[in-house]
């Protein structure tokens, strides 16, 4: 596994170098545009777009619409000309508790790793955030982009974990979800939600999906029969009361029982109490 950026992470006057490395991947079939009489391949053809004109690629330079119809080139040496200490240091700006960090702020996970010669300090941040609890919150450039990211461990590594910024954040429209809730409804679903709690194991779930997509693709090619399309039946209109129950009393039953702890067994003997002593005459 190739390493796709070297830098260091600064916490005060600390300086730890260390290699990045990608922690996910995606699974997700990819398709492509095919002719539909021979199925072969279509091609992706750069034009203009005033004129559709093709143009060769070593013709296409990157740019950024500053303005409407306004376009500014943006060339290699330009990066250059940025802080290069920015673009090689994970900058640590506060430690934080992962529990104050939204999930919707995550974005994508990297591995870090010590640089050889960085063994002790990289485990003795690893340890200091061990034990203390804390995150790291940074700002880091990958591949020409600054991204907000959070440092944190994972199975005695460092892994870091980039973050939108507040303002790409969107937020939810402003509009009343107006609606009353009876007590036993909600009592009702929150005993549903118990009966299907369980620790997390992310080994449990997997991609059903892609896996039966992935079977019918292989089906047809080798020319056998395929299964009639599934009919969408028509919406019922369920009782909400009625469904909350059912389904309780589903996962009641494929619940195992839990077995009670045993009370403690009272001694037979009765206690005992001294007699005060007599005082001497």
């Amino acid at each position: 596994m190739r390493s796709i950026w070297t830098g260091s992470i600064s916490f005060g006057l600390v300086s730890v170098p260390v290699r990045m490395f990608t922690a996910t991947e995606s699974k997700e079939l990819r398709f492509h545009f095919l002719h539909k009489d021979d199925l072969a391949p279509i091609g992706y053809d750069k034009i203009r777009k005033d004129t559709g004109e093709h143009v060769d690629p070593d013709e296409i330079v990157r740019g950024f619409e500053i303005e409407k119809g306004r376009f500014v080139e943006l060339t290699d040496e330009d990066y250059d000309r940025l802080d290069i200490e920015l673009t090689r240091s994970i900058d640590i700006c506060d430690f934080v508790s992962l529990e104050e960090i939204d999930p919707i702020y995550f974005r994508k996970a990297y591995y870090l790793l010590p640089q050889e010669g960085a063994e002790k300090p990289y485990l003795l941040l690893v340890r200091a955030l061990d034990e203390s609890g804390k995150v790291g919150i940074a700002k880091v450039v990958i591949r020409k982009k600054q991204h907000l990211a959070c440092l944190r461990t994972w199975e005695g590594k460092l892994l870091l974990e980039t973050m939108y910024f507040a303002d790409e954040v969107r937020r939810p429209e402003r509009v009343d979800v107006k609606g009353e809730l009876r007590k036993a409804e909600v009592e009702m679903a929150r005993a549903l939600v118990e009966n299907l709690s369980e620790p997390f194991a992310p080994e449990k779930y997997d991609d059903t999906y892609r896996k039966e997509l992935l079977e019918l693709l292989r089906a047809k090619a080798a020319g056998q029969e395929l299964p009639e399309p599934e009919q969408d039946a028509d919406g019922e209109v369920v009782d909400l009361m009625a469904a909350l129950r059912e389904s309780v009393e589903r996962t009641k039953r494929q619940r195992p029982a839990t077995k009670k702890p045993a009370a403690k067994k009272q001694s037979a003997r009765k206690p005992t109490t001294k007699k005060p002593a007599r005082k001497a005459s």
